[in-house]
This record gives structure tokens, sequence and C-alpha cells, in this order.
């Protein structure tokens, strides 16, 4: 007798880890004078670079993919990051269903990668069965190793630190507790502060303010993952003003975009943090920068000397 299998899946993920791509477009006329709008130039052509905000729901870091195998129904999570994230599946609610591994499970998957989560089948093979599916997803590897780094400042010159360690407006969550708000100008450029690969960027909302529930979670920013499997994110950029691609390996002092306002803020400002995923939760770890301004001690940071 056939089994008939019911599935309905739901995507939820992390609101920090989902990006937007703003469209980067070119508009240019041809020698009769007709309007072309392309994202790549022919040769010899000059043109207006535009910057088309995104409008829709980004897109999730992790895309859950099932497939029939004919030896169960295999449940693939496909990492749309240039570095390796962490899922978790669970069952939103199932009849009939046997889960191997049991749900929840957690997997990692390198980056641009898929991994195979679970595999699932009926648990009465003369039933129909039904599930739905939520998967969750975090970026970084959960095994990452910090080593002791001394970081360069991310913007060049001097920059006053309004925000430090510990900061109470909005440095109080494990995700942030060890990040510096440096002060500047909206269009100031942002330096990699240390050589990796830009494994997630984000350059389409164009918003900012302080309300917390609306705008929370919707920063443009860079990613970058180090050789010791941290990242350091670089955040609250202008609208379209990321200068690097998805996958970039990108060195020391190397522009990664242009400062602003975007999300959760009160104003024009760098937000940077070097993290690590643990247990399934992004965690901020303490550093040392050089020629920090000593403002980041009043604010609880402790510049290298």
């Amino acid at each position: 007798m056939a089994v008939r299998a019911v599935l309905v899946v739901a995507l939820w993920l992390l609101a920090c880890c989902m990006p937007v791509q703003a469209g980067q477009v070119y508009r240019w006329k041809d020698a009769e004078g007709v309007t072309h709008y392309g994202d790549q130039l022919p040769p010899g052509t000059s043109a207006e670079r535009l910057v088309i905000p995104a409008t829709e729901d980004p897109p999730p870091v992790a895309a859950l993919r099932v497939e029939d195998t004919g030896r169960g129904l295999f449940v693939w999570a496909d990492n749309r990051l240039a570095g390796p994230i962490e899922v978790m599946l669970h069952f939103e609610h199932h009849d009939n269903v046997h889960s191997d591994p049991a749900l929840p499970a957690r997997a990692t998957v390198a980056a641009s990668a898929s991994g195979l989560v679970a595999v699932l089948s009926a648990a009465d093979p003369g039933r129909p069965f039904k599930f739905q599916l939520r998967i969750d997803s975090l970026p970084g590897h959960p095994s990452a190793s910090p080593r002791d780094v001394q970081y360069r400042m991310p913007v060049a010159g001097d920059a006053r630190v309004e925000q430090g360690f510990g900061g109470g407006f909005s440095h109080q969550d494990p995700e942030n507790r060890y990040a510096v708000d440096f002060a500047v100008p909206s269009g100031t450029t942002v330096l990699a502060a240390r050589a990796g690969v830009v494994m997630q960027a984000e350059a389409g909302f164009e918003h900012g303010g302080l309300d917390r529930a609306a705008l929370a979670g919707r920063a443009n920013f860079v990613r970058v993952l180090h050789d010791d499997g941290t990242m350091a994110l670089y955040a609250h950029l202008q609208p379209g003003g990321v200068l690097v691609r998805v996958g970039q390996h990108v060195e020391v002092g190397q522009p990664l975009g242009l400062s602003g306002a975007t999300g959760f803020a009160s104003g024009p400002h760098l937000h940077f943090a070097v993290q690590v995923n643990r247990g399934m939760r992004l965690v901020s770890l303490p550093f040392r920068m050089e020629h920090l301004p000593d403002a980041g001690e009043a604010t609880g940071f402790a510049p290298n000397r």
C-alpha cells in the first residue's frame, strides 16, 4: 500500500542572520539614445551606477530542502553563506513520523554547501504520516577556537568611542557585550580590522532610529570570517554602503563599506564586535585593538598600550 507523506515546511531564521542584498545596476544610453539597465557594462561604456533597495523580506541563511529518495525523506540544509553555519531542526508537529536522528537535531554545514540533517520515514509503514518542520540557523562553526590577536582600528584616524564593553544603551546581551561603537560621520570608510573572508553582507536596509521593535536586526553590515573561526561584525553601514562581495578575501586595512545609521541606532556610528557561535547563539568576545582612544576606558574597554 502506498504511504502518503504530508509535508509543511516553515523556515524560521534568526533575524541577525538574514541577509538582504540591494541590487546594484548600471544605467547607460547607446549610440541611438536608448536607455539601458544591466548589472554589467558593455566594454568601453561609461554609465551611472544605481543602487536599488531591497523591498522584500530577505532570503534565509539556510534553505530547508526535503528529498524523497525512496529510502525515506532526506532533510537537507543548504548553506547560503560563504562561511560555516550551525542549524537546528525541530518538529512543529508530527504524526506517525520516525526521525533519524531524533529531533531536535543539530548539524554544522560548510560554506556554500549542503548538509544532511535528518532522515524521516513512517513510524507505522501502514499509515500515512504528516509533519511540519522548523529550522533555526546561525553563522559560525560551534568549535571555533579564538586566538589572542591584536586588531587594527576599523576606521582611519581618530574616532571617539561612544559605547564600549558593557555599554548601558545596547551592549548588555551576550551578542553585543564586548562590542565597541565608534562615533564617525556617515560615509566614513570602514576598514578590515583583521584579514579574512566576507561570509555575509547586507546593503539593502534604508532606515534607522530608536524604534527597537521595528529596526532591531535591520542594519546593513559586513561579517568577516577569520582563520580561527571567529567573526568580525561591522554594522550600521549606510544604504548601499557595502564595498565588498560575499566570498571575497580581504586584507587588514582593506575598505569594507561606508558607515551610517541603519537599524537600531541613535545616529551615525560603526558598531564593531568579534563573535563566535556558542550553542546556537552568537557570543561576543573581548579583544585587543591598537591605538584605541582613551575614551574606551570610560566605557569599560581596556585599550592596548
